[in-house]
């Protein structure tokens, strides 16, 4: 009984040493704050029957989107367009600027940033950074992402454009560039704002864009990790990565404007779906809600990459030519295709060729086409392309195929 006393007493004094880390002081006038640590992040995800249609979802939020990343295809929406504020999830955007300026050389993960009077100022969730404390791009990073630190990712945020306000400007210019209609960022880790809002339509497309960055993940799949030397415990605010089978990430927030929210990102069997729940009922419902709609997606539908099949494809006549015929192929390309599951194997292809060829044709020219359909319905093409260039019959032409053959022996 004692022992099992203590063993209570340590993981309470744990939880309180680490809480400090995540978020400011709240006091009675404060009327925000990012993300914080909740039991429910200690606690597994509750069983529950997979939901085999939308009706069964029953999502307890303002807003939910559940998409397929690489088609763009919603298969579920609540409310996907209404707009609402993002919370931390704002960062989301934040980082797949810095994930673009790694890429672009700006940044390397090794890069010493200085953490600047106004970064240090964020305040709500945060690892206390100090002015002109510095931390390598790799450690913010882990604390944006982790542990949802605003004085991080504006330090970051910093490294990349020079200010708050530059950074701000290059995130809504992207996500004019994304599509994302119904969104507008005031500033770049997600403290409640007027005018800082977003749809999670929007959330799930950056979303999407932000885990085709491949680096993201080492960071986004993180449970637990450490900074100052291990003296900065950070403990992932996403429970998913913990709890769900296939979880890859991705982003929480919470204030007291837009509730508790989550873009949830997984990946079983080669699909990934992202799952965004907005204006959560409470921090247990995000993650129940996030859960139903991934469940819903991996029990339901298949994705797949299709390769044309073009090992009979004999080579095609033309007129004109100083060939007869020419040689076509895809080049390599592929269809991503979502299907339902069982569809896959029900899905054909047909090869259409132009009418009436004509040289001279050009190597990549477009000559046909290939068209695969399920049940009756087109549900991707690719453009048939040739493999060679014959020039066009003409007088010179035939007279240097003529001498050829007559001088050749």
């Amino acid at each position: 009984m004692k022992k099992h006393i203590k063993f209570l007493a340590a993981i309470t004094a744990v939880f309180l040493l680490v809480m400090p880390l995540f978020c400011a002081p709240i006091t009675a006038s404060a009327d925000y704050y990012t993300e914080y640590p909740n039991s429910d992040l200690l606690t597994a995800l509750p069983a529950s029957a997979t939901p085999t249609n939308t009706a069964d979802l029953k999502i307890k939020a303002k807003a939910a989107v559940l998409m397929e990343p690489h088609t763009g295809q919603v298969l579920y929406a609540q409310n996907p367009d209404e707009k609402l504020a993002p919370a931390s999830i704002t960062k989301v955007m934040s980082l797949l600027l810095i994930m673009e300026a790694i890429e672009q050389g700006k940044l390397t993960l090794k890069t010493k940033v200085s953490c600047s009077e106004h970064a240090a100022s964020m305040g709500g969730s945060q690892i206390w950074l100090e002015v002109n404390e510095e931390m390598t791009v790799d450690e913010l990073l882990r604390a944006s992402v982790i542990a949802s630190a605003n004085d991080a990712t504006v330090a970051l945020a910093e490294a990349v454009a020079g200010s708050e306000d530059a950074f701000v400007r290059l995130m809504n210019e992207k996500a004019a560039a994304l599509g994302m209609k119904n969104t507008t960022f005031v500033n770049a880790c997600g403290l409640d704002a007027d005018g800082h809002l977003t749809t999670a339509r929007d959330v799930a497309i950056m979303s999407s864009a932000l885990i085709k960055h491949s680096l993201i993940k080492k960071y986004s799949t993180v449970w637990m990790d450490a900074l100052r030397d291990g003296k900065s415990e950070l403990v992932n605010t996403n429970k998913l990565v913990r709890y769900y089978s296939g979880a890859t990430g991705l982003k929480t927030g919470t204030t007291s404007k837009a509730g508790c929210c989550v873009s949830a990102t997984a990946e079983r069997d080669g699909m990934e779906l992202v799952a965004v729940i907005m204006g959560g009922e409470n921090s247990n419902e995000r993650f129940s809600g996030a859960k139903k709609l991934l469940d819903y997606g991996f029990a339901n539908w298949s994705f797949l990459k299709i390769s044309p099949k073009l090992e009979n494809l004999t080579q095609i006549p033309i007129k004109g030519g100083m060939e007869d015929t020419v040689t076509a192929d895809c080049g390599g390309a592929f269809l991503n295709i979502l299907t339902a599951k069982g569809a896959q194997d029900k899905i054909t292809q047909s090869i259409t060729v132009k009418d009436g060829l004509t040289a001279p044709i050009l190597a990549g020219d477009v000559i046909g086409s290939v068209t695969f359909t399920l049940e009756g319905k087109q549900v991707g093409e690719l453009p048939l392309r040739s493999t060679q260039t014959v020039d066009a019959v003409n007088f010179i032409n035939s007279f240097i195929t003529l001498l050829t053959a007559t001088v050749m022996p």
